[in-house]
């Protein structure tokens, strides 16, 4: 009986180091497989051999963060589509035409709006305007496109809202949006400006202050009644994580609020949410529940007790299987009373 305990002890580790592994590369080699397809297969196994039981499993995913993510997708398809972020970056282009001042509000347009709302959308939308710009104005792409990568993730740190990472960090913790705003915006405020500094020094090209001629912008498609609503519902929801409302149920409410309408096609915006994300996050849970229920982890516990062994050891694990599963381990090691 111990034999075999023992060898499904070793076939469960197993099972978990080649998920990491997977996650850790993005992919499987010789299968089509994704982090989601991963995550979610290897919950399926981990299942199967018994380390966590199927209710365990369901009760692993923290509904909280899952509804906090799916709603910011919808508010974020419906500004999409309301030609909310082209208007905010076209009015930000508006105000300088040189090298230099376009990598400058690039920067922190991009930057800004990443800050508010999930930066994987800004990155998205901004990539083919900054194309279209740079083309117009005949300038090097590269430090350009460089400028929004980096911005949409420097400047998403600064709120719970910003990235998926953040929003856990906020299930996990209920450190309020405004506290968490407050310690960590003078951190990207100093990213984004390493940035400028960095860019201006790889790319010599992009330091000129002399305007170039005047590009033909992109053409707006604005759905104005759209526009205003979503505006309107978002402007509300930011004011309700600002005096301490609850994340999750405040955007489930704005989602919730724009989905009541007669101008866009339901499949529309919900084709628009990455399920894919969803689904991986879910897997994560389960995997990572499997982690401490086989207690993997325990020798490393004692590192992220003290700051300079959690910033080491963060760091080490988001660069080794990325941030989401990284931040999910963490805090499995990190006691109830320290977050």
């Amino acid at each position: 009986m111990t034999l075999t305990s023992n060898w499904l002890t070793l076939g469960q580790g197993l099972v978990l180091a080649l998920s990491y592994l997977g996650l850790a590369l993005g992919y499987v080699p010789g299968l089509r497989m994704n982090r989601a397809t991963i995550a979610l297969v290897s919950a399926a196994v981990l299942v199967a051999l018994g380390t966590l039981s199927l209710e365990a499993a369901w009760a692993a995913i923290d509904a909280n963060t899952i509804v906090f993510l799916l709603s910011m997708m919808v508010v974020n398809a419906y500004l999409s589509y309301a030609g909310f972020f082209n208007l905010a970056l076209v009015q930000l282009l508006r105000l300088t035409s040189s090298p230099l001042g376009l990598l400058v509000l690039l920067t922190l347009g991009t930057g800004a709006l990443s800050a508010v709302f999930l930066n994987d959308t800004l990155a998205l939308v901004s990539t083919p305007l900054t194309l279209q710009l740079t083309r117009a104005l005949k300038l090097n792409p590269v430090p350009y496109l460089l400028a929004i990568a980096g911005a949409t993730n420097t400047g998403s740190l600064a709120t719970l809202s910003g990235n998926p990472q953040n929003i856990l960090v906020g299930s996990f913790s209920d450190i309020s949006y405004l506290a968490f705003a407050q310690a960590l915006l003078p951190i990207a405020g100093v990213g984004l400006a390493l940035q400028v500094g960095l860019l201006w020094l790889i790319y010599p090209e992009v330091r000129s202050l002399t305007p170039c001629p005047s590009p033909v912008l992109p053409r707006l498609r604005l759905h104005r009644p759209l526009l205003i609503k979503t505006t309107v519902v978002s402007a509300l929801m930011l004011t309700a994580f600002v005096v301490g409302l609850p994340l999750a149920e405040s955007a489930f409410l704005a989602a919730a609020a724009l989905l009541i309408t007669r101008r866009i096609k339901p499949q529309r915006v919900l084709g628009a949410v990455d399920w894919s994300l969803l689904v991986m996050f879910s897997g994560l849970f389960i995997l990572t529940e499997a982690v401490r229920s086989l207690q993997v982890l325990d020798a490393v516990a004692p590192l992220v007790t003290h700051p300079a062994g959690l910033l080491v050891t963060t760091a080490g694990l988001s660069n080794l299987i990325s941030n989401v599963p990284a931040v999910l381990l963490i805090q499995g090691l990190i006691a109830p009373e320290d977050t």
